[in-house]
C-alpha cells in the first residue's frame, strides 16, 4: 500500500516548502480535479481488468475487442488511430484475440487489402460483461444526480476529448450533439 501523506496538500508539489505550483498563465493547477480522475479511471477499468486477468489479457485487449463489436468492419488501419498505439503492439494483441477466437478478420469487399475486424460471438460475450461491470460503476456514480447533472457529468467528458485531432470512431461518438442512440445502449 503506497503511503501517502494528503495532512498538507500544498506539499505535494515535490518540496514541502514550495507551496502550491502554479501553471504557465499563473493559475493554481486543479489537483482536486486530477486527482479525482486518475483515481476515477483506476477503478473504472479495475474491475474490467480483474475480469481479463483471468483470461490473460490486459487493458489493450479490452479496448481491442471493445472497438471491434462496437464497429463491425472497423479497419486495423482505422483501429490503430483509434487505439494510437504502435503497429507491433497492435499486432501481438490482435493475434492473441484472433487466435483465441474473440474477433475474425475479413478481407474487404472493394479492396482485398484491407483487413476488416469483427467481434465473434465469444468476444460479443466480453465484451458485454465488461460493459456490465463498468456500467454498473457509472450507473452507481450517477444514482444521486438529477437528469441536468448527469447531462453536466456527458458535457464535462466530452470537453476533455481533444477536438483538434478526432480519429473516425471519435467523430461518430462527438456527432453534432455529442451523442449518438448507439452510445446509450
Amino acid at each position: 500500500m503506497a503511503d501517502i501523506n494528503f495532512a498538507n496538500p500544498s506539499s505535494r508539489s515535490g518540496h514541502p516548502e514550495a507551496g502550491p505550483s502554479p501553471l504557465s498563465d499563473g493559475a493554481s493547477p486543479r489537483w482536486d480535479v486530477i486527482e479525482l480522475l486518475f483515481f476515477a479511471y483506476r477503478d473504472f477499468v479495475g474491475d474490467a481488468d480483474h475480469a481479463l486477468e483471468g483470461l490473460g489479457f490486459g487493458r489493450a485487449h479490452h479496448r481491442v475487442v471493445h472497438f471491434v463489436h462496437r464497429y463491425p468492419g472497423l479497419k486495423v488501419a482505422d483501429l490503430l488511430e483509434v487505439l494510437r498505439i504502435t503497429k507491433q503492439s497492435l499486432g501481438r494483441v490482435l493475434k492473441q484475440l484472433l487466435d483465441e477466437g474473440y474477433i475474425v478478420q475479413k478481407a474487404g469487399d472493394s479492396d482485398r487489402r484491407q483487413r476488416l475486424l469483427f467481434s465473434t460471438a465469444k468476444g460479443e460475450a466480453l465484451v458485454v460483461k465488461l460493459a456490465r461491470l463498468q456500467t454498473d460503476r457509472i450507473n452507481h456514480a450517477l444514482a444521486d444526480l438529477g437528469p441536468g447533472e448527469t447531462d453536466a457529468v456527458l458535457r464535462f467528458l466530452r470537453a476533455m476529448i481533444d477536438r483538434d485531432d478526432p480519429d473516425k470512431v471519435l467523430e461518430g461518438l462527438l456527432g453534432t450533439n455529442g451523442a449518438t442512440a448507439k452510445d446509450r445502449r
